[in-house]
């Protein structure tokens, strides 16, 4: 796998994996509309909308990659219907028919775990319980996938979790300025468990996606996690400590309902950066732990601990 395409390669995730397949050597193409955030990284950027199939086409036939990783989507959740995720759907199909084209003999495409409702198990790799149009436009993406026909490459679909780290914006990286000027509140006695994902570890997990044998990755899906889930608070303590910010407060649940309906109300008017909704209460409250010992057995062990991974953040938005 010398020469890797990564669409969206100048988003979050995707800035972190051209990085690093950079430092091991490959040659890489970044196919964002996008610029990528550093100029260091500028050189082996496109300009691509994956909306625009023919010009995708070109692009890849060009590079001539050995394998894809497509990040490129939308994924805010202000989208009022399936239409408005174009990217996620139409973009998705353009992805398959470009990569087809060209000499891609790997395809990880990125969904994501909001094809279902937060805290549900689903009972298959295609039980689907999508609750927004964000996750309804991502359920259609994977059946794409799922209907490729011919097989002209091995494809493989990763649904990441919750993932953050250096690059990160909304919401995690309010999550760590919250903590950092001592307004992030927890709710009392609430401790709650996630399958979340340090965006090193979610990178070594892509690579090693696409080295692994074949018959152990194609036509599977995976979540993309750290392999022991954190635990709300803790990961905050010690985001705190890192930054050397005032102690995390805890306050009772009631009140912290009242505020999130306050939010609500306001959201409905049309204020999109409201600090605490239901749906996001409902998100800090509700355990989300994903399987992920068939991960594992493909990716081995992965290179960062929790607080390493806090500490490389703290270090990034201290430096930034």
């Amino acid at each position: 796998m010398n020469r890797i395409v990564v669409t969206g390669g100048s988003g979050f995730i995707g800035t972190n994996l051209v990085e690093a397949l950079l430092r091991a050597g490959h040659e890489v193409r970044n196919l964002d509309l996008k610029a990528p955030p550093t100029p260091e990284l500028a050189r082996h950027w496109q300009a691509v909308d994956i909306l625009d199939g023919d010009r995708l086409t070109q692009a890849m036939r060009q590079f001539r990659p050995d394998a894809v990783v497509h990040l490129a989507a939308r994924t805010d959740l202000n989208g009022a219907t399936v239409a408005d995720y174009r990217a996620n759907t139409d973009g998705v199909q353009n992805v398959i028919d470009a990569a087809a084209g060209s000499s891609a003999g790997r395809v990880v495409f990125a969904s994501s775990r909001l094809v279902c409702r937060i805290g549900y198990q689903p009972k298959s790799p295609v039980d689907y319980q999508p609750t927004t149009p964000y996750g309804e436009s991502k359920v259609v993406g994977e059946q794409l996938v799922r209907g490729i026909q011919g097989r002209p490459f091995a494809w493989t679909i990763v649904r990441p979790t919750s993932i953050w780290g250096p690059w990160f914006h909304v919401p995690y990286r309010n999550f760590f300025d919250a903590i950092r000027q001592g307004r992030y509140v927890h709710p009392k006695g609430v401790r709650v468990r996630k399958s979340f994902g340090y965006v090193g570890n979610s990178v070594h997990q892509l690579q090693q996606l696409l080295v692994a044998p074949a018959d152990a990755v194609q036509d599977g899906m995976f979540y993309l996690a750290d392999y022991d889930p954190i635990e709300v608070l803790d990961w905050g303590g010690k985001v705190r400590q890192a930054f050397g910010a005032p102690p995390i407060r805890e306050v009772p649940m009631t009140a912290m309902r009242a505020v999130a309906g306050v939010g609500d109300l306001v959201s409905k008017l049309g204020w999109r950066s409201v600090p605490l909704t239901s749906f996001r209460l409902d998100n800090l409250v509700t355990e989300m732990l994903h399987d992920t010992s068939d991960l594992r057995s493909v990716c081995g062990e992965l290179p960062f601990t929790l607080d390493t991974g806090v500490q490389r953040t703290v270090g990034w938005m201290q430096a930034e």
